[in-house]
């Protein structure tokens, strides 16, 4: 099929890869003429472990525009994979998927063949139906049904493992009012093998947003069980084996640490929080869970001082800038409270990450950016924040390491302390 897709972030970028990658022609949409002409030549304006070798297999079936309505015009279904950034008080600003969908809808206007118009960003429920199918109908001055189809297919995604995410996904959920467009959406995943779910088009909204706030709880709630471990000197991690043996609670997301960040966890929590003050609901288990997501990565901090009080001058090393291995993405990394919180004490810091030291350098361009590694065992005391594979490989016997990711490694230091371990 023909498809176009609107935003090349990470979401829409994988998507259009993808789906490339499974047949499809695509046609991506942006508005940074930078992205377009990288697209163009075969490379990605972001870097997502595989992307690079992905896109230069499907460059046949894959071209990028910033011409929306042209994309419209010549394509059979459109995905919305345009941003919906937190606002002050957490909700989601919409008016990235507004204007993108008053793009489409005055192309549509134009358009004699039925088109479906599929919402993959992340909105709260409602979104689909009283915010886009609203300004769909207004500028193209047609009909939902006859003229144009509407879905919602949210993304599971997860930073650094996207690709495989998206070609092996658990579920594909879809979310429709309609049996054409269900019909069409359904046809475009029918190589893929997992179970495909039909809703309506909330609950499809719903589905992200309570599986990223459960994943987060899930976090928080083996941090502070971590932390408890940690007073009584016990292994979390064999308590996180013995737990997740049980098929109610399964292993996974039980890895105590520092905490989650990202552009999907803190966002969505934080917005679903937003969203349920305005029905006049409470969240205490989402608050807790970000509570605890806050404080935990100044656990770091703490022990730290517990061996050296005073870190006025003191060099501090930290190994891992992204908020997960994989990806160069900072947003909401549980390293910027570590450093704000060392900047406060005066510390020299010096820092190593494979892929972000430069999105990490736009924030604090004071600190010591090392070229290796290794370069920043070379300090009073290191902090492991980032579990990148390549950290396995570094000696750490004449070092004193803090660890928040549980790297095997790093525990045979010459001083080690693990976060909640």
């Amino acid at each position: 099929m023909n498809i176009s897709i609107i935003g090349t972030g990470y979401v829409g970028l994988v998507t259009g890869v993808c789906l490339a990658h499974h047949g499809h022609h695509v046609t991506c949409v942006d508005v940074d003429e930078t992205k377009v002409d990288a697209l163009n030549k075969g490379r990605a304006p972001i870097y997502e472990e595989g992307l690079d070798t992905l896109l230069q297999k499907v460059k046949d079936h894959l071209t990028a525009t910033t011409d929306i309505y042209q994309a419209i015009q010549e394509t059979d279904l459109t995905f919305i994979c345009v941003g919906t950034p937190s606002q002050n008080d957490g909700s989601i600003d919409l008016t990235y998927v507004q204007q993108a969908t008053i793009d489409i809808a005055k192309a549509l206007k134009h358009k004699n063949t039925w088109h479906l118009v599929i919402v993959k960003s992340t909105v709260i429920p409602g979104t689909t139906e009283n915010e886009v199918l609203p300004l769909l109908e207004q500028y193209t001055e047609k009909k939902k049904g006859s003229d144009f189809g509407l879905a919602m297919n949210p993304e599971f995604l997860r930073e650094g493992v996207a690709i495989n995410d998206f070609l092996h996904p658990d579920r594909i959920v879809i979310g429709t009012s309609d049996t054409k467009s269900a019909s069409l959406l359904k046809k475009i995943y029918s190589s893929f093998s997992c179970p495909i779910i039909e809703t309506s088009l909330s609950a499809a909204e719903m589905i992200k947003y309570a599986s990223n706030a459960f994943l987060a709880t899930k976090i928080s709630f083996i941090n502070e069980i971590g932390n408890l471990c940690k007073q009584l000197t016990i292994d979390t991690y064999e308590v996180a084996d013995g737990m997740g043996l049980d098929k109610r609670i399964e292993r996974s997301f039980l890895n105590a640490g520092i905490g989650w960040g990202g552009s999907c966890f803190p966002k969505d929590v934080h917005a679903l929080i937003a969203q349920a003050k305005q029905w006049n609901e409470t969240t205490p288990v989402l608050d807790a869970a970000v509570k605890r997501n806050e404080l935990q990565p100044l656990k770091m901090v703490a022990l730290l001082k517990k061996h050296i009080p005073n870190l006025k001058g003191k060099t501090i090393g930290i190994l891992g800038l992204a908020f997960k291995p994989n990806t160069d993405d900072i947003r909401e990394s549980r390293v910027i409270p570590i450093v704000e919180q060392l900047i406060k004490e005066k510390a020299t810091i010096k820092v190593f990450d494979p892929k972000a030291m430069s999105n990490f350098q736009q924030l604090y361009p004071l600190l010591i950016y090392c070229s290796t590694a290794k370069e920043v065992l070379e300090s009073d005391a290191v902090l492991l924040t980032t579990a990148w594979s390549e950290f396995s490989n570094l000696d750490f016997s004449q070092s004193f390491v803090i660890d928040g990711r549980r790297f095997p490694a790093a525990s045979k230091a010459k001083q080690y302390e693990g976060v909640c371990w």
